[in-house]
């Protein structure tokens, strides 16, 4: 028996094959929300959708990477052994008591009391503190950026490291491979002629089937400097305004104490996934009057679990009477959404502090998509004008605060490798409290009422945006 099919019937049935494959591969290997968005678009177009989830449809990293993680998540378990006097115990009831032990088994980090926290929320004013800092550097100057470009910014860090260099002190940069892809290829060589060791992190074409799916980012911030100072929290090495159009407000936290330590045992984790080199991180750092508990909670594709996203909820759910959360990019999955429906519908104070401006449009047109339900149980939602909040953080009451490169969307709990300071500290608390109240003078807050006169097509468009939240 011979098939005599005309070209269009062979086209007709290699669509349904790969509609009926997807069926039976994709639920199996993603999370419900994930796949329902992956089936649409591979039902829709599906000799454009299988490439596409072949390369994007799961987070899937080398074995290799997830070898070293494991490696160095022991590492820094063991590494922590001469802290164990300055563990910080929470008290027995409580949030703090339920949150410690969870971050620890997920991140690794034990929570260390003895640290001064100083939160930087003047954008030119943190970059200074960076620079003269490094200024003063007299062994070793440790940065882990997502982002840095070609500008005047990139510049005065370029001039700082070498200047560093050139003192004997030991320089290793870190940079994202594709965010800071313009830095690295503007400076790389320069660096490498002072000196400085220069690495690039999941780095792409040829090299990207070492590191994992194309689009997975380290998306952190991290700067250590010699035993006595680190830097964590929102801000790259760039202008304020690196996309034009949109000058950025960021919150930083500059650390001294133990807590040093752990920010640098993360850049060394890293710099371990990258180069297979091990570096010695002394765990040996002087205790500050300002005794300040803090713990870290790394997070991305190269652990077990949803570190970020699972603390985020546990936050949520903790909260006993008031919670400001602040991202410039808001697109939730049904446990975070819940999380904050339950906390609303249970009388605590939610409030959600965004942006009004955005730079990525189809994020802006997702979120919008989850306000009216917001709105419906309780949750304030503010939009702050001036400048595009890039900030991350969130605050819980009057004794948790957590800040730093983490968003509260699917690709920061799922892809990107991220780094949260969780602070257990009243005083550190009530200053977030004031930077949550200066972003809430230059904000209007949404009505129902109001925003559910919006016209009908932009529901319509929001709608659509949210059936692509697993691709953001």
């Amino acid at each position: 028996m011979t098939w005599d099919l005309s070209p269009g019937a062979w086209l007709l049935a290699v669509d349904w094959s790969i509609r009926l494959a997807a069926l039976a591969w994709i639920p199996s290997r993603t999370t419900p929300a994930a796949a329902r968005s992956w089936l649409l678009l591979v039902g829709f177009v599906p000799l454009a959708g299988l490439p596409l989830y072949l390369l994007f449809g799961h987070p899937w990293l080398s074995r290799e990477r997830v070898r070293r993680q494991a490696q160095a998540s022991q590492a820094i378990r063991e590494g922590q052994a001469p802290q164990a006097a300055l563990r910080w115990t929470p008290p027995e009831r409580g949030a703090q008591s339920e949150l410690a032990p969870l971050v620890e088994r997920l991140g690794d980090f034990m929570p260390v009391r003895g640290n001064a926290v100083e939160l930087l929320d003047d954008y030119d004013a943190s970059l200074r503190a960076l620079l003269d800092d490094i200024d003063r550097a007299r062994e070793r100057v440790h940065l882990l950026y997502y982002l840095m470009f070609d500008d005047a910014v990139g510049e005065a860090v370029v001039a700082a490291l070498e200047r560093a260099a050139a003192r004997g002190v030991k320089v290793r940069l870190l940079l994202d491979a594709v965010g800071a892809k313009r830095g690295f290829r503007r400076y790389a060589r320069r660096l490498r002629k002072a000196g400085i060791e220069v690495h690039d992190m999941l780095p792409g074409g040829l090299r990207w089937r070492r590191s994992g799916r194309m689009d997975l980012r380290n998306h952190r911030k991290i700067a250590v400097v010699d035993d006595d100072i680190a830097y964590v929290g929102s801000q790259n090495l760039a202008e304020a305004e690196f996309v034009r159009g949109f000058s950025n407000r960021e919150l930083v936290a500059r650390v001294r104490g133990p807590a040093v330590a752990h920010l640098e045992a993360v850049f060394a984790s890293d710099w371990y996934l990258e180069t297979g080199e091990i570096l010695e991180v002394s765990a040996t750092r002087p205790v500050q009057p300002a005794d300040s508990a803090v713990q870290l909670l790394p997070s991305g594709p190269a652990y077990p679990f949803a570190n970020a996203h699972d603390v985020v909820n546990a936050v949520i759910h903790l909260a006993q009477r008031k919670l400001v959360l602040t991202t410039p990019y808001f697109v939730p999955d049904d446990a975070t959404l819940s999380a904050l429906r339950i906390a609303a519908l249970s009388g605590v104070d939610v409030q959600l502090i965004l942006s009004a401006s955005n730079n990525q449009r189809l994020t802006a047109w997702a979120q919008q998509a989850w306000y009216d339900e917001l709105l419906a149980c309780g949750v304030r939602i503010a939009l702050y004008r001036p400048h595009f909040l890039h900030a991350k953080h969130l605050s819980v009451d009057d004794d948790i605060a957590l800040l730093g490169s983490i968003n509260l969307d699917m690709r920061s709990f799922a892809l990107n490798a991220e780094i949260g300071l969780l602070c257990y500290d009243r005083a550190v608390v009530a200053r977030m409290r004031e930077v949550e109240a200066e972003y809430l003078r230059d904000s209007e807050q949404l009505s129902l009422e109001t925003w559910r006169t919006r016209p009908a097509w932009k529901r319509s468009l929001e709608g659509i945006a949210r059936l692509a939240d697993s691709f953001m």
